[in-house]
């Protein structure tokens, strides 16, 4: 757990993993396996699989077992192919994530089928949890975390999650199989709670994930500081676990290095130029939330969310169509005209030439 807790704590970029299907919503082997080879090739630290941007909604159809045997299945054979091989764990430069969700029973069964699977953590779901006390909350997670290292989620509540009280994180925090936190409420006042309830607790070696696609820039440049023990502690949100980053992820992978030494180092000596530059990066930071209201479908409440995501892989070619396991779901009326004003008019954030010169190779 050691290396993993290194791993995560240097800062990463996680895609949240998509579904890749046929017409006919049947798995696309091919390119579900070309999309993980995209994220390896474009520097990604990690893949989180069986999450909302997979579609929730695997498990009803039977496909958990299949999606997460393709994704470590993949990983591990590209990385070697590339000349990085997993040897089965986070000291190695991919993390595999899985998903779990559901009661005590499923969410136990979903974690040893991960671990079964070769997996380094499991990113936990309370969705279905949502009339438990914080006492009822903090006994399933510790279950989970005796079989599997833990990375809490704190899942908006406009998808399918709750409201989590800054003293349930706190306890949280202090299970010691407890790795990292993905903060995703796109709330700033219960962002804030996480990082006063993880320094509250004493836990340096939590690393904290904006999962917060309306706020990435900013979430990463961000220093919060809170009192523990007389002292103030800052900490920052060290990378992200993010459905954005499911697309673009080259791009990405840039502007985390980049944020990361600015953050670091500056640019230049002199506060004028530093402050250029924080300031330069906000503006790329508000470009970047424009554009994700368009995939994220926000003025339809996220309704269009992930049609959003697959619409952009599908412009590059990764995808074939923006099919979703549910026929209704599809994009809101209006989304695709959203999606050409933003292609347009943020061509920087587009992984254009990367995924044109992989493209053959990762689906082949």
């Amino acid at each position: 757990m050691k290396a993993l807790r290194e791993h995560l704590l240097a800062g990463q970029v996680i895609p949240a993993h998509p579904l890749a299907l046929t017409a006919h919503r049947t798995i696309d082997e091919r390119r579900q396996r070309g999309l993980t080879r995209y994220y390896i090739d474009a520097g990604a630290g990690g893949i989180a699989v069986g999450v909302h941007t997979t579609q929730f909604a695997i498990r009803s159809h039977g496909m958990l077992n299949d999606v997460l045997t393709l994704a470590a299945e993949t990983a591990s054979d590209w990385t070697s192919s590339i000349g990085s091989p997993r040897t089965g764990g986070a000291s190695d430069s991919l993390a595999l994530i899985a998903g779990v969700v559901g009661d005590r029973a499923q969410a136990l069964g979903e974690a040893a089928l991960a671990r079964e699977l070769g997996y380094d953590a499991v990113l936990l779901s309370l969705g279905a949890l949502a009339s438990a006390t914080d006492d009822a909350l903090v006994d399933h997670c510790r279950a989970i975390a005796e079989v599997m290292p833990v990375i809490g989620f704190y899942l908006q509540p406009a998808v399918g999650g709750r409201v989590l009280s800054a003293r349930f994180w706190q306890r949280f925090a202090a299970i010691p199989g407890v790795v990292a936190i993905k903060v995703a409420p796109f709330n700033r006042y219960q962002t804030l709670d996480v990082f006063r309830a993880v320094i509250a607790a004493g836990r340096d070696d939590v690393a904290l994930y904006t999962g917060n696609d309306d706020n990435i820039v900013a979430d990463l440049l961000t220093p919060v500081t809170f009192p523990c023990n007389g002292a103030p502690v800052t900490r920052h949100f060290v990378g992200g676990l993010l459905g954005q980053w499911a697309v673009w992820t080259r791009t990405a992978v840039e502007m985390l290095r980049d944020l990361r030494m600015l953050r670091r180092d500056g640019v230049a000596s002199g506060a004028t130029a530093r402050g250029d530059a924080i300031a330069q990066w906000l503006a790329r930071g508000a470009a970047l939330t424009d554009a994700n209201a368009a995939i994220f479908d926000a003025p339809n409440r996220f309704a269009g969310c992930i049609a959003g995501i697959h619409e952009v892989l599908r412009r590059h070619g990764l995808l074939e169509g923006t099919w979703c396991l549910d026929p209704a779901e599809g994009l809101s009326p209006g989304q695709a005209e959203a999606l050409d004003r933003v292609w347009r008019d943020y061509p920087w954030l587009r992984d254009d030439e990367f995924v044109a010169d992989g493209l053959e190779r990762w689906l082949h």
